[in-house]
């Protein structure tokens, strides 16, 4: 159906290929970096050896070189596009003393580079006239999305390369994320414009981001075997990586996400806030509407910016921009405050920019508060909350439409004790997202469509993205009789989606899973099901897919608890909400 075939489908003509690709980096990435390492003892060794015995300039010039190429060969071995990786890099590196995080750092800054070459088209004066597409509102609006995620892949480009030269764990995580995401955006930039359904539209945006995206890749590629190289020479190990984290939970076993400030605030009574603004539709407040409020929040600040919303329908759409850091909004419950939209893809609105209530700025918190789109089933694409806030918390909050309800686009989220309300793909994104204790609740879809709770979109097998429901109760919110419902369906070739330890009722169909195109899915996606309950949860009839994982070990699921999936790093200081940190 048309409405279950809203993304880029899954090109089953590459799949081969990637498989191919993906098994033999697994090997390379084994001995990349360690080669890198290897090569420069041995090259050193060369070299030392040829000035000593002939003093030959020549000689020596020749053997710095082949230790540069070696170098940045093996550097690049462990990518999915080792040749764009080596081409783009070799003419730069003109030091005979090439480290590692050299090379990661140079090609980070090619990705920066080539990013902001091809962002110049998206300028009214860079392309927007050949495209030929003034007549198309699809085509303006997918437009105009580009222009923002771009911008916001170059802003998780710079912030890589800023942290580039700190190999710290804390570091490897944080860079992992940024260049997840940086690759995230300008795939939902492509994305958009399959939409549009011009012709040769897609093929030339694509075309143009080929480059980018590859060195971004690249990039990725590149920290993550130095993260893991990094790992085994500090003997750190799985354990090791186990202790460290440790440090990162407070007694009551929540993740380190938030600032003592902030615990306080999440625990506080809501009358007892002392709020930096009020919003209330009675005029109580010092604004009527959350828009007016956000005109206050100074940009970039590092002090939390506190926003108490009276209880009331808000009908408006929200923006919390890239530039408010550190906000936190207050309502008086998840059925009080709403917030209330309707644009949707079927009227002319990108899924990107249908949001009811959008967050870009790092940081973001809400408590009490709802999020709905009201566009209804027959308008397809409508979501009701997208977060692409790094270290964003959702608590005690409701998000309720149909099609694409919950966008986790991009970087770390989680959510707790919130209740999730759609019918097709309705919690779908890229990010590294945890959602704990919460009501996930299948609606009533239209008539022929099927229920697919998620569609994870992980473009790249280095990204640490994925979704991950713990401890939730799936159930109807209404009666299903004659609907099928699915755990989910895999968007995009490395799909990743874990269940575990949560109540299914019996409305979730026996084979589990729901191909996204023909009768399978690609072996390079990773689906888990582990220590589920209920009648949903039976799994003997679950579809026979490589990638769905029903045996795996407590250590091996527990990569996606909060405690290593979102939390691996000293992000927050202290929990500001209870939570399970593990299995």
């Amino acid at each position: 159906m048309a409405s279950l075939n809203s993304y880029g489908k899954v090109n089953e003509a590459d799949q081969e290929r990637l498989v191919a690709r993906r098994k033999t980096r697994k090997r390379i990435t084994i001995i990349g970096l360690s080669s890198i390492v290897l090569v420069a003892v041995i090259v050193a060794a060369v070299v030392g050896a040829t000035q000593s015995k002939n003093g030959s300039k020549s000689a020596v010039n020749d053997n710095q070189s082949l230790s540069i190429s070696s170098s940045i060969k093996a550097a690049c071995s462990v990518t999915l596009y080792p040749d764009s990786c080596y081409n783009s890099l070799s003419p730069l590196v003109k030091s005979g003393n090439v480290k590692p995080q050299d090379i990661f750092e140079l090609s980070v800054q090619v990705a920066l580079n080539e990013l902001a070459k091809v962002s110049e088209a998206f300028t009214e004066n860079g392309g927007f006239q050949r495209l030929n597409i003034t007549d198309n509102k699809m085509a303006l609006a997918a437009f105009e999305s580009c222009q923002e995620l771009l911008s916001l892949a170059l802003d998780h480009l710079n912030c890589s390369l800023t942290k580039s030269g700190n190999t710290s764990f804390d570091a490897f995580d944080d860079l992992r994320t940024w260049l997840s995401s940086a690759g995230t955006y300008q795939q939902t930039c492509i994305d958009g414009f399959e939409a549009a359904a011009l012709p040769g539209l897609n093929s030339y945006l694509t075309d143009k981001l080929k480059n980018s995206t590859e060195f971004t890749s690249n990039s990725l590629a590149i920290v993550s075997s130095l993260e893991s190289y990094a790992e085994s020479i500090s003997n750190l190990g799985a354990v090791g990586r186990r202790r460290l984290m440790g440090n990162s939970f407070n007694y009551e076993g929540g993740p380190t996400w938030l600032s003592s400030v902030d615990r306080k605030l999440l625990e506080t009574k809501t009358k007892q806030i002392n709020a930096d603004v009020v919003v209330a539709k009675d005029g109580s407040g010092k604004y009527k509407t959350i828009g007016a409020a956000l005109k206050a929040v100074p940009e970039k600040s590092d002090e939390r910016f506190v926003i108490y919303v009276k209880k009331g329908i808000y009908v408006e759409n929200v923006r919390i921009e890239k530039n408010m850091w550190n906000v936190m909004m207050i309502g008086d419950g998840k059925s009080a405050t709403i917030v209330s939209g309707r644009l949707n893809f079927v009227d002319g609105t990108p899924t990107y920019k249908s949001a009811t209530f959008a967050v870009i700025g790092k940081g973001f918190i809400a408590r009490d508060m709802g999020f709905q789109n009201t566009a209804g089933a027959a308008k397809h694409q409508a979501v009701a909350l997208m977060s692409a806030a790094d270290h964003s918390v959702f608590y005690r909050c409701s998000m309720d439409a149909f099609q694409d309800t919950l966008y986790t686009i991009s970087n770390r989220q989680f959510y707790r004790e919130c209740s999730i309300y759609g019918t097709v793909d309705f919690i779908f994104g890229n990010s590294a997202v945890v959602i704990q204790n919460c009501n996930i609740a299948p609606k009533k879809p239209m008539r022929g469509q099927q229920n697919t709770i998620t569609a994870q979109g992980k473009i790249d097998p280095n990204q640490n993205t994925g979704i991950s429901i713990q401890n939730c109760t799936v159930w109807p919110s209404a009666n299903l009789t004659g609907f099928q419902t699915f755990l989910g369906r895999p968007w995009k070739n490395y799909s990743t989606t874990v269940y575990m330890q949560n109540m299914m009722g019996s409305f979730i169909d026996p084979n589990g899973w729901l191909p996204w195109v023909g009768t399978t899915a690609p072996d390079t996606i990773y689906y888990v099901e582990y220590q589920n309950f209920g009648p949903g949860a039976l799994n003997k009839n679950r579809v026979n897919w490589k990638g769905l994982k029903l045996n795996l070990k407590a250590k091996q699921v527990g990569k996606f608890s909060v405690k290593s999936f979102i939390s691996g790093n000293k992000w927050l200081p202290a929990a500001g909400v209870s939570y399970n940190p593990s299995v």
